[in-house]
Parts: structure tokens; C-alpha cells; sequence
């Protein structure tokens, strides 16, 4: 009786907002281990405490503006959990925090569907969906499910949420779109534009652009030494690597880069703002998937709840418009706004198959050795 005062008693003070949530949940389970509870108080504490609040992590920006207004602010008001959003730029320092942290102190990410999807998943870190609590699954598209589902034996950690592409953008005061049609991923590397190139620091893209500059399939890669030569080379001309969408938005708006590989969705956003910013999508180009990852640990159903909301269509419709994606909706279900049909990268048949991927298996295959090669490369060496 005793512990089960103490750890209610605890409960409170975390509810009144005393204590955050990782002392919290560390206590709870210090608690917990000393007095050899599994089940009674001690699951009905972290039971309560999951269903308070839901920690949530994306890519900050207009991406997590859209978030926020559409999704987290209307969910909460609904349902009275409360949506706790955190911000992140670069994947894997992300994934180093997650991996140092306690159970049930990360729930959602806004994570890179398939390559990050293995990852979590490999390292333990993915839960198991109860999709009957996501009726709202049956309007996604199955060929973005289809490759979660492989990795996860059947099973969901996460639910396919948005996609777009990695592509060319460049400023077209600077360069006509018959030159970055004829060059291609090759103007990253074109010594006349030196000092006014950008790109994204971050080694798989390095990698695959560099893998189409010299012309290879960038999920075969044959000759990885002409890889690192055009990465020096690209390394040599740009101005700066940037690190956010905020970021590359600024870089271009204000005319410091003239081109760079783009995430569509932001060079969307600059074209609605009226820069005369022009985006391809170069042969080979990069397309993406976004998912949002529950990790283990998290209070399932309410996250499925959240899921399920985020997922209902005129939710999803309006977070499209406000990210400047395009969900994971299928057309051929759903009848989305003339906005999401006219944004880059929208594939109106639903099928994806112009779109190309990452290999999970071959790029997580050689992770270790390439991102450590491409930041002493990064550095100047």
C-alpha cells in the first residue's frame, strides 16, 4: 500500500506539471524496479501518464507549422492530450538522442520512411500498431506501406505520411531551364557556377548526386572512387552545405546560391512566394517517403488515435497544402484539392513507379564506412 501511495503521489506531482517527463518516467521506473512492481500501480501510473500527453519530433518549419495548426492543435482540443512538438534537422544526431534516452520519452517522429523506418526498427526501437485503432490506413497508398510492412514482418511501426523529391533548384535570372535540363545533376559540379552552388549536408544525398554525375545507378554503385572525387569536386565549388529547409529557402531567396538539390516542397513554398525559382527533377533524381514512427514504449493508443486523426482526409489535405507535400493519400480514393495535384513530385496515379528510392538494405549496408568517408571529406581532407 505504501508503494502504491508512493507512486501515485508521483503521478501527481508529474501531472501537475512539477516534474517534467523524463524525471518522470525515470523515477517511475526506479520506483517501480525497487519494489519489484510489473503490473498494479505501477502500469496504471505510466498508463495515465502516457495518456496526458504525446512527445512529437519533425523536421520544424513549415513542415511542423503545418503540424501544428492542423493536426496537434484540433487533436488536442478534441481529445484534451496534449501534443508535445520538438524540432530536428539532421536524422542521425536525432537517432543519437533517441537511443540515449529512456523508454517512452520519444513517441512519433516524422521520420525518412524506409532507410530511417530499418534503422529504428533494427535497433529495437519500433512498436506494433494496433491497425484496428487506424481505420483511416485504408485510404494510403500500398506501395508506400508495402516496403514498411517487408521490413517489419507484416506489422506497422509507423504509418506512410507524406513523399516528395529531391531535385534541382536553381534561379532563373542566373540559369535557363534548357541548361539545367541539358546539364542535369552535373551542374553541381560545373566550375562557371562556383561560389554559388548550395547542397544539403548530408552524406547519402552527397552520394547519390555524386553517383549521377558520374553516371552510375546510385543503388549499384561500381566505381565509389569517381564518387568521392566528384564529392571533392561539388565540395570545392559550393558555398556552404546547408543543414535546414529554413535554410536552403534563405540561401536561395536571397540570391547567395544560384542552385542547389532542393527538397520540392520548400522550393515550392518559394515559388508561391513569387521567387522565380525553378525545380527539375533531373533522370535518376531522388524521391522520398515520410512516415510517422511510434517508438516503442509510447502510450500506444493514444498515438494511434493521433495517427488515425492525422490520416483523416481533410486533415492530411490541409497539412499537404500547409507542407507543401503531397500526402500519402491515394487519389484513386480520395479526392484531393487542386493545390496537392499541382504540387511537385504529386504522382496522380497513386502507383509511384517514375519515382526512385533508396535501397534500405544497400545504403544501411554501407552507412558506417560512407557517412564517416564523406565527413573527413566534409572537412577538407
Amino acid at each position: 500500500m505504501d508503494d502504491e501511495k508512493r507512486l501515485e503521489r508521483l503521478l501527481v506531482r508529474y501531472q501537475d506539471g512539477k516534474i517534467s517527463r523524463r524525471t518522470f518516467l525515470g523515477l517511475l521506473a526506479a520506483a517501480g524496479a525497487s519494489v519489484g512492481l510489473i503490473g498494479g500501480p505501477f502500469n496504471r501510473a505510466a498508463l495515465a501518464a502516457g495518456a496526458k500527453q504525446i512527445h512529437y519530433d519533425g523536421w520544424g518549419g513549415i513542415v511542423s507549422a503545418a503540424f501544428e495548426k492542423y493536426a496537434f492543435k484540433p487533436f488536442e482540443k478534441k481529445t484534451g492530450i496534449t501534443v508535445i512538438s520538438g524540432t530536428f534537422g539532421n536524422a542521425d544526431q536525432y537517432l543519437a538522442r533517441v537511443k540515449a534516452s529512456q523508454p517512452g520519452e520519444y513517441n512519433i517522429a516524422h521520420l525518412s520512411g524506409v532507410f530511417d523506418y530499418v534503422r529504428y526498427y533494427d535497433l529495437g526501437l519500433g512498436s506494433v500498431l494496433n491497425e484496428s485503432n487506424i481505420p483511416n490506413l485504408q485510404y494510403v497508398i500500398k506501395s508506400l506501406e508495402t516496403p514498411l510492412r517487408k521490413i517489419s514482418k507484416g506489422k506497422l511501426s509507423a504509418v506512410p505520411y507524406d513523399y516528395g523529391t529531391t531535385g534541382l533548384a536553381y534561379n532563373r535570372k542566373y540559369i535557363s531551364d534548357e541548361e539545367i535540363r541539358q546539364k542535369g545533376a552535373k551542374i553541381l559540379i560545373d566550375p562557371k557556377y562556383k561560389g554559388k552552388i548550395g547542397g544539403w549536408g548530408e552524406w547519402k544525398t552527397r552520394i547519390w548526386y555524386a553517383a549521377l554525375q558520374t553516371s552510375q545507378n546510385p543503388n549499384d554503385i561500381k566505381d565509389m572512387n569517381a564518387v568521392w572525387d566528384a564529392i571533392r569536386k561539388n565540395r570545392d565549388l559550393v558555398l556552404k552545405y546547408w543543414s535546414s529547409g529554413a535554410e536552403l529557402m534563405s540561401l536561395l531567396a536571397n540570391e547567395e546560391i544560384y542552385v542547389t538539390e532542393a527538397w520540392s516542397g520548400r522550393i515550392a513554398a518559394l515559388q508561391q512566394q513569387g521567387k522565380d525559382i525553378g525545380y527539375y527533377d533531373p533522370p535518376g533524381g531522388l524521391g522520398w517517403q515520410e512516415c510517422l514512427f511510434v517508438m516503442k514504449g509510447s502510450p500506444m493508443q493514444a498515438c494511434e488515435e493521433l495517427l488515425n486523426y492525422t490520416l483523416r482526409p481533410e486533415v492530411a489535405i490541409a497539412i499537404a497544402e500547409g507542407q507543401n507535400y503531397p500526402p500519402s493519400l491515394d487519389p484513386t480514393k480520395v479526392k484531393l484539392s487542386k493545390k496537392v495535384e499541382s504540387l511537385p513530385a504529386f504522382d496522380p496515379t497513386g502507383t509511384l513507379d517514375k519515382l526512385n528510392f533508396f535501397d534500405p538494405t544497400y545504403w544501411n549496408r554501407h552507412q558506417s564506412d560512407w557517412s564517416a568517408k564523406f565527413s573527413r571529406i566534409e572537412k577538407g581532407f
